[in-house]
């Protein structure tokens, strides 16, 4: 079998920056623990690697009992509350936060700001309780209206002014359905699309990568998308690959292959979402190319 590692896989940017940062305080303080607020990216087997080097996770809880310590935030960013609670708790943080997950959160705090003289709403298309989320509705006191699906479109009143986010790494088509649906709910509230703003704000690394996995998954046989089941990012990516190739597989490391899935396959591709270290993209391919299947 011919195995090909798919060249526009693996961290992007913001992911790639936090762990770069990482690894660099961990390297300059041996003696002292470096905390990070929440897994510093959703893979499993890179937050066990870095936890080998003294990166600790921690939780919001356990932030709050911190002192006089060195705190990493993620790419994720985070909400307002938490910069406050570091300056009285003598805390120093590493500010590891995606510039593109900054520049939206400072668009939704200009948004609400603008809203409250409205009498608006905003409303972020994202899953709820996601790191980035807390962020982002942080920037509005909390009050922005979290949707991922058409249930949730109950809660706004779309007789107001709306005005729509999304969270950088869900998929676009997602975004653009629910963008559908929420005119489809202004017209029969009687209302005019005058009074909704709708912002893709998905990162376009993370956008451009669908036709180029599409592309990809089409040329092989079988596909392996590599990813941390708790990544939003993977998710999305892995509905686009399995879309247009069947024979798409979902897993976190090269323990979880079945050997029935390569009978009478000529080539592999192997790729992954934006949380995905190329490291581990290797290892599975080194465990297909050691494998005897079937022709």
């Amino acid at each position: 079998m011919q195995v090909t590692i798919d060249k526009n896989s693996g961290y992007c940017f913001g992911v790639e920056f936090a762990i770069q940062m990482a690894e660099d305080e961990l390297k300059q303080s041996e003696d002292a623990t470096l905390y990070c607020l929440g897994d510093i990216v959703h893979n499993r087997m890179e937050v066990e690697r870095l936890h080998q080097q003294g990166l600790r996770v921690i939780d919001r809880e356990q932030l709050g009992t911190l002192h006089d310590c060195k705190v990493l935030i993620r790419a994720h960013g985070e909400p307002p509350e938490t910069y406050q609670l570091a300056l009285r708790n003598n805390l120093e943080l590493i500010d590891a936060s995606c510039p593109v997950v900054l520049k939206l959160q400072n668009r939704v705090k200009h948004a609400y700001d603008l809203s409250q003289r409205q009498d608006g709403q905003i409303v972020i298309y994202g899953q709820p309780g996601h790191a980035e989320v807390i962020g982002l509705a942080g920037q509005t006191h909390n009050r922005a209206l979290v949707v991922m699906t058409e249930a949730d479109l109950d809660q706004i009143d779309f007789s107001r002014p709306v005005t729509l986010f999304s969270q950088t790494t869900k998929s676009t088509a997602g975004f653009y359905k629910m963008k559908a649906l929420m005119e489809e709910r202004i017209a029969a509230a009687g209302g005019t699309l005058d009074s909704f703003d709708a912002n893709d704000s998905i990162c376009r690394q993370v956008s451009n990568r669908e036709p180029q996995l599409a592309k990809f998954a089409l040329e092989h046989d079988v596909v392996l998308f590599v990813s941390g089941r708790k990544s939003s990012n993977g998710k999305a990516l892995f509905s686009v690959v399995n879309g247009v190739n069947p024979k798409s597989y979902f897993i976190e490391n090269e323990h979880e292959l079945q050997d029935e899935w390569f009978a009478g396959a000529a080539s592999v591709g192997i790729c992954g979402a934006t949380s995905t270290p190329l490291w581990l993209m290797r290892q599975v391919a080194e465990r297909v190319e050691g494998l005897e299947v079937a022709a």
